[in-house]
């Protein structure tokens, strides 16, 4: 393709002939993605987005946090630029409302991403910003000493910055990894 043009060689019994064809102009497609909010927002639902939204954007489409929403726990484990991939399942909890192991956490398969959940855990992941010592201590190779390390650097933005910033070898990350979620 040459400037808008295809460029196509034709052959015949006579000579070769170059012909110029210009190419059709075709639209690009708006590719969107469709995201869950619930919780603590002011207009909860399903909201269909442009596929760069953040997690920041999906908020806005819904109006934003209500009165009620926990922002303490927004600010600490809730990354605002975060990428949210189609399909996600962003919940905000209220104020006061108990939440043990939330999560945010993206599943692949085939490098495509097919599912985020932001909110409380039901997969049974470990979410390793939130959990507690005693919960930590259940994954093999995380005793007392490395679950105080984990929950003296958070929060980790991925999980493999468990290897960073809180010296988790490296044998221990490979064998907890699928157990384990970041957000």
């Amino acid at each position: 393709m040459l400037g808008g043009a295809v460029v196509a060689f034709r052959q015949g019994k006579e000579s070769s002939k170059v012909e110029i064809i210009e190419a059709e102009r075709q639209e690009e497609k708006i590719h969107e993605l469709v995201v869950d909010v619930s919780g603590a927002v002011e207009r909860p639902g399903v909201y269909k987005l442009e596929t760069s939204a953040r997690v920041n954007d999906v908020l806005v489409a819904a109006g934003g946090l209500s009165q009620t929403a926990d922002r303490v726990w927004v600010a600490r484990y809730l990354n605002l630029a975060q990428a949210v991939p189609d399909g996600a399942k962003i919940y905000i909890p209220r104020q006061n409302e108990e939440i043990s192991n939330a999560q945010f956490s993206i599943s692949k398969n085939s490098g495509e991403v097919s599912g985020v959940t932001i909110g409380p855990n039901q997969s049974g992941l470990v979410n390793i910003n939130t959990a507690s010592a005693s919960e930590l201590d259940e994954l093999w190779g995380i005793g007392e000493k490395r679950a105080a390390d984990i929950i003296a650097n958070r929060p980790y933005q991925t999980s493999e910055e468990l290897v960073s910033k809180a010296g988790i070898p490296k044998n221990v990350y490979e064998r907890i990894k699928d157990k384990i979620a970041v957000f």
